[in-house]
């Protein structure tokens, strides 16, 4: 028997863009990545869930610089009262950002925070919605990273499997990191 979660009122697709899931830069397993956060996309819109994307713009040069294909979003938006973009400048996607006044502005309590990098962007943004008293559940299937590869003298490759569950991990036992995606059930916010 599959376990439920309690529901969230926001999902945070966090930099899921085409440098990331297609082409050469992308992380190991993307189309899993790309099949569990399009069902959590799809399933948070049909329950009135609030929906944000949140878009890093890469420096000059980088697979993600703003307006180069790598930037681009990979799912398709669905503008609206529950559904935004917000571009972000630093792995946190709180800093710098409106998404606390957002999230604050439409009552969210607790969210679910998926996409890339595992141990950068979504550990991160993760750990700010924790410290700003969010419920946060991160699905253990619908984050991904790269391979960290080997160093001489310091260690061998790391598989990108074990990075993301070590991210996941490292923000300790008041985010839920167990659950799949298709365990995640959504409601609306409050406010909505």
């Amino acid at each position: 028997m599959t376990q439920r979660a309690q529901p969230v009122d926001a999902l945070i697709v966090v930099d899921v863009q085409s440098a990331f899931v297609t082409g050469r830069g992308a992380v190991p397993a993307a189309d899993r990545l790309v099949d569990r956060t399009t069902g959590l996309i799809a399933r948070a819109r049909r329950d009135g869930a609030f929906v944000v994307h949140l878009q890093n713009d890469g420096p000059p040069g980088a697979e993600d610089e703003p307006h180069t294909p790598g930037w681009e979003l990979h799912h398709p938006v669905e503008p609206g009262p529950t559904e935004l973009v917000i571009r972000k400048p630093h792995d946190d996607g709180f800093q710098e950002t409106a998404l606390g006044a957002v999230l604050t502005g439409a009552g969210v309590r607790a969210v679910a925070v998926c996409g890339v990098m595992s141990e950068m962007c979504v550990q991160a943004t993760a750990r700010t919605a924790l410290a700003l008293g969010y419920r946060v559940v991160v699905p253990h299937d619908a984050h991904a990273t790269q391979d960290i590869p080997a160093v001489p003298g310091i260690g061998g490759a790391v598989p990108a499997a074990t990075v993301s569950r070590v991210a996941a991990y490292a923000l300790g036992g008041d985010a839920e990191t167990t659950v799949t995606a298709a365990e995640v059930t959504f409601t609306a916010p409050p406010a909505s």
